[in-house]
């Protein structure tokens, strides 16, 4: 007895389709046809159950199974978004009264399927995300639900607060990690579970929140009222290392530039600081314009990057005037092959302004950008619509960053590139410039020769020990800072298309 097949509200998927397409048609790099787009997205019925084929060679589009015709449709026109929307769910519909296979996909796995096959014949990063993971997603990106900003942990029979979140609203109240909560809105957390009295934090946006606390070394508690606030998670951490701070970036949330902001305000206090290490091994990227923000806490003016699409919206020219925060202070970017997109625009905006030394390996190479859509069933597209091109002209995608100082490439390279800095030669200039003289389009034998020379690869101690030795040798930062090409050395600007 076959199983009962789900109930498929086919009237959602088909506004999901026509969303989609109507949202694709302007903004693909490359310019595709609501025909083109529907037909590789119904590849899934091919896919779900190799019984069905689609035979799209005549003036009706044709569904199969073996030699038998399901469903014949004439083709619409090729830019009529309703009609192919309408088609693709007619399609799915007759697929699901003749497949066992099609007929017991939920409508989630149906829009996946059909995104999945749409998006195999665009590039690696445009791609449809279902409900769940889109909500995840989002919060990751801009914050869930409203809380305080403070994470618990459990000390003893204590429950204990074991960080503030920069960009929350405790961060600029009387709260510290370690201090003891003894009550949240005069309910006593006496004999709670940490999951608990983090719950009890949270609320709605704005809402007020009351914390009874205790600060290790008092006696007497004190109380704080705060209002709840949708927090990104902290993406930026920072430590002290002798006269340098470190600062990690591990990714480019909505709130990445005002943590650095506030980092930075307070690491300049320090009359004794000597230099900067901004760590962005392992970070993936996230939101392109605060990789642009965060490049103008350290430029006083210039470009940090293009971007080059087909849709008006998609062509801009990030320029910064913030003024640097440090006022010139020596800078060392820590970099490996899963640094990518946005961290690779705030490196190579720095290091073509000369304001930064790059140490690590070559990144991975994700230069282009995707702007989102959110779907009728609540999913999200995301879509490549424009190229990444830094201050100096070069290409991002494929090639990524080349770093200064190179250590991939074994302990004994490291120890005689550094010799040689303190000497005053680099010895990956020529790579360093090869990369920054390339121009779009690139072939990939060119873009594998350049990289060759330093493999991307893991992070290990090696950058940090490397970036502290450089940060102490002002003559060896002078001739890696110097060894980047001027802007009017650069033939011309990138090619559009």
């Amino acid at each position: 007895m076959e199983p009962d097949k789900p109930v498929v509200d086919m009237a959602l998927v088909r506004s999901v389709i026509a969303t989609a397409l109507e949202f694709l048609a302007p903004r693909t790099l490359e310019a595709h046809t609501s025909r083109e787009f529907t037909l590789w997205g119904l590849g899934c019925l091919t896919a779900l159950d190799p019984m069905l084929t689609l035979d799209t060679r005549g003036a009706d589009i044709r569904l199969l199974t073996g030699q038998t015709t399901l469903l014949a449709q004439p083709a619409p026109t090729a830019d009529n978004v309703e009609q192919w929307a309408k088609l693709a769910v007619d399609f799915i519909s007759a697929a699901r009264a003749h497949s066992t296979s099609v007929g017991s996909a939920s409508r989630e796995d149906l829009v996946q399927a059909f995104f999945d096959e749409l998006f195999n014949h665009l590039d690696p990063y445009s791609r449809y995300i279902g409900p769940s993971s889109a909500t995840t997603d989002r919060q990751a990106r801009v914050g869930g639900e409203a809380d305080a900003g403070v994470s618990l942990t459990r000390k003893g029979r204590d429950i204990v607060i074991s960080a503030v979140n920069a960009n929350g609203p405790a961060w600029t109240a009387t709260v510290d990690p370690g201090d003891k909560v003894l009550a949240v809105n005069n309910r006593l957390t006496a004999g709670q579970s940490v999951e608990t009295v983090t719950g009890w934090l949270r609320g709605e946006e704005d809402s007020r929140v009351t914390l009874r606390l205790l600060s290790p070394g008092n006696r007497r508690g004190h109380t704080i009222v705060l209002r709840r606030a949708k927090v990104p998670p902290e993406t930026v951490f920072a430590f002290a290392s002798g006269p340098l701070v470190v600062l990690r970036v591990t990714s480019f949330s909505s709130d990445t530039a005002e943590e650095m902001s506030q980092y930075l305000d307070q690491a300049t206090q320090d009359p004794n600081l000597k230099g900067l290490i901004i760590d962005l091994r392992g970070n993936r990227g996230g939101v392109l314009q605060q990789a642009v923000t965060a490049a103008a806490l350290l430029l006083d003016r210039g470009v940090a990057a293009v971007t080059d699409g087909r849709d008006q919206q998609a062509n801009h020219i990030w320029a910064v005037q913030g003024g640097d925060m440090t006022k010139g202070l020596p800078i060392a970017i820590l970099v490996d092959g899963r640094t990518a997109s946005a961290a690779e625009i705030l490196a190579a905006a720095l290091a073509d302004h000369r304001r930064a030394v790059v140490i690590g390996s070559s990144t991975l190479g994700k230069g282009l950008v995707q702007t989102v859509a959110q779907l009728p069933d609540e999913g999200e597209l995301f879509v490549t619509w424009s190229r990444v091109i830094a201050p100096l002209h070069w290409p991002l995608q494929g090639l990524g960053v080349m770093p200064q100082v190179c250590t991939s490439l074994g302990e004994a390279e490291i120890t005689r590139q550094m010799h040689d800095l303190a000497a005053g030669k680099l010895d990956n200039q020529p790579a360093v410039e090869a990369s920054r003289l390339a121009r779009f389009p690139l072939p990939v034998s060119r873009i594998l020769a350049i990289r060759k020379a330093c493999p991307a690869a893991l992070g290990s101690d090696r950058d940090l020990d490397a970036a502290r030795a450089l940060l102490e040798n002002p003559k060896g930062y002078k001739t890696a800072i110097a060894a980047m090409p001027d802007d009017s050395a650069s033939p011309g600007p990138a090619t559009h298309e």
